[in-house]
């Protein structure tokens, strides 16, 4: 019998469990894709804790995760445009795909490009369309200078990679480790901690014109006092600051599609935008795999293997 992530309540790591289940099976409008690889994201630790319990409660047993690339195994009623043995990259909004078959609609799903690794592929969707949404949401434009926090993050990474491609100065706040990936994708890296507004002030010249928080903690409150207008800051991750100073906390929802995603695939296949993988594990490392991502210094995404 396959496999799949489940957690039967909410709690730390030791609540993830990885269990036989049924072969899932596609009704009408759905393809079932034998996973390859399935990104982690915060907010589903952020679930799984009941942090977010007011907002997105859990329904036990509960499934996990959203991003997912894979080979189409079986096709449901009506679909069209997709065949058996198809290679995907795509989503689910059921909190299934951290498992070994995931049934998906077909709009949740694109083709996966050559040249675009599955690592990468299976874990696009969440930190592709957030960062994409973000870059909208404060308008970033040819000639801004804009500051990132958590800038070689999951979110992060593809933020500062879409500012620069768009013609921006970006300054990207992250720890020394991941200076040298930052200098290499043009990225001026800053170091966070006591003294970041001075330093944000010196690489900007004293101007910023936009600033996207994908970290959390006060980079909301420094945006402000670093002069930027609350329609120009968007945070991801802070919204109780996004409330309190009215600036913008957009989401991924916005962009959460499969044209999106197609789009930012393109942009991997030609070589125009990079998704670092910072570790594998084989969905039986569940537990190692958030266990890592909840430190919070890892450069880019994690990714279960099923």
């Amino acid at each position: 019998m396959p496999k799949a992530v489940r957690f039967n309540q909410y709690g730390g790591l030791e609540v993830l469990q990885v269990v036989e289940v049924e072969r899932p099976v596609p009704g009408p409008g759905q393809l079932l894709v034998k996973v390859k690889a399935a990104g982690i994201n915060p907010g589903e630790a952020a679930i799984r804790k009941g942090l977010l319990d007011q907002l997105w409660p859990a329904t036990f047993p509960s499934g996990q995760g959203s991003d997912l690339a894979g080979v189409i195994a079986e096709i449901g009623e009506g679909v069209q445009g997709f065949a058996v043995g198809d290679e995907v990259i795509g989503f689910t909004n059921k909190r299934a795909s951290q498992a070994e078959f995931v049934v998906a609609e077909a709009s949740e799903l694109t083709r996966r490009p050559p040249n675009i690794p599955w690592e990468a592929a299976g874990s696009l969707f969440v930190a592709g369309t957030s960062a994409y949404a973000a870059i909208h949401a404060v308008e970033v434009k040819r000639g801004d200078t804009i500051a990132v926090s958590g800038a070689a993050g999951g979110v992060g990474s593809i933020v500062v990679q879409l500012a620069v491609r768009i013609g921006a100065k970006v300054i990207g706040l992250a720890s020394p480790a991941h200076h040298q990936w930052l200098s290499a994708h043009q990225v001026i890296p800053i170091t966070y901690g006591e003294g970041v507004e001075v330093r944000i002030r010196e690489a900007a010249g004293d101007h910023l014109d936009a600033f996207i928080d994908t970290f959390g903690a006060d980079y909301v409150e420094l945006a402000l006092k670093l002069g930027v207008r609350p329609e120009r800051i968007e945070t991801i991750i802070n919204f109780e600051a996004a409330d309190k100073y009215g600036v913008k906390a957009v989401g991924h929802t916005v962009a959460a599609n499969a044209e999106v995603l197609a789009e930012l695939a393109q942009l991997i296949d030609k070589g125009e935008l990079e998704i670092p993988i910072a570790r594998t594990y084989p969905l039986s490392a569940v537990q190692e795999a958030y266990r890592e991502l909840e430190q919070r210094h890892t450069l880019g995404k994690i990714v279960l293997v099923p």
